[in-house]
């Protein structure tokens, strides 16, 4: 069945990595294209100069919480702003590994740079909240509350660090062969979406609610929406136009949606 096309607002992403995509349909590892690799630069960058930034507000929560009387209003203004620029930077980090991702056969430098937002949030909030609870100029009510923000801002600047779906160079690879071998040389997806579709009329991408869709590389898909499956519903009716056996059925498929 062939691509009928789409009445929604056709949008081509710009660039992309067509180098990689060559490389991939010649079974070599994935490489991040040139413009990818700036991207991810200036991203990690900014992250790192936010990261700094929550540090040194960390340092200057520490420093107002030794002085007498300790001066709560001011010490939650920091510990909020350490929070705020914690995760901007966790968020930055994480973003900027989509573009440029870490291969998996070397564990330990793959770890780190996908987690590396979790790594600073214990460092930016930790070693405070053990000097809040052991402060002797901090009493009663004063402990708790203060105590409780930094606790939930440790929690919350963990958790946005942690990347519980992290993108490797063999994954990126996995995916490219996985849309070549469908013959297919762009994907589609919408601004909601989470998987990416080889076809543009697909029922799933036309819906009421979408106005409009994205055409582009399977890297450009991961790097500017961090979609990383495809949609099954695309696969089963590539696989009956050919006349290869589906295992199920597309239709019937719950998570082909966008």
């Amino acid at each position: 069945m062939p691509d009928k096309g789409t009445k929604k607002k056709l949008t081509k992403v710009e660039g992309g990595n067509a180098a990689a995509a060559a490389m991939a349909a010649e079974s070599k590892p994935f490489v991040a294209s040139d413009e990818s690799k700036a991207k991810a630069k200036k991203f990690r960058i900014f992250a790192i100069l936010s990261w700094i930034v929550a540090i040194g507000l960390e340092v200057g929560a520490i420093l107002l919480l030794r002085k007498v009387p300790v001066q709560t209003t001011w010490l939650i203004a920091l510990i909020v702003a350490d929070l705020i620029f914690a995760v901007i930077g966790n968020l930055l980090w994480k973003k900027a590994n989509r573009f440029d991702p870490a291969s998996e056969k070397d564990k330990l430098k793959f770890f780190i740079q996908n987690q590396l937002g979790a790594i600073i949030a214990v460092i930016a909030f930790l070693p405070l909240v053990i000097l809040i609870f052991t402060s002797k100029d901090l009493k009663g009510k004063q402990k708790g509350l203060v105590g409780a923000i930094a606790v939930v801002a440790l929690l919350i600047a963990g958790f946005t660090g942690i990347d519980f779906n992290p993108p490797s160079q063999e994954q990126y690879a996995q995916q490219i062969d996985q849309v070549k071998s469908l013959g297919a040389e762009h994907v589609y997806w919408t601004k909601s979406g989470t998987r990416y579709h080889l076809f543009q009329d697909c029922q799933h991408i036309n819906t009421s609610k979408t106005d409009e869709i994205f055409q582009g590389t399977v890297p450009q898909a991961r790097e500017l929406k961090n979609i990383t499956e495809l949609c099954k519903t695309c696969e089963g009716r590539w696989k009956k136009d050919k006349g290869m056996p589906d295992e199920k059925s597309p239709e019937v498929e719950e998570n082909s949606k966008e």
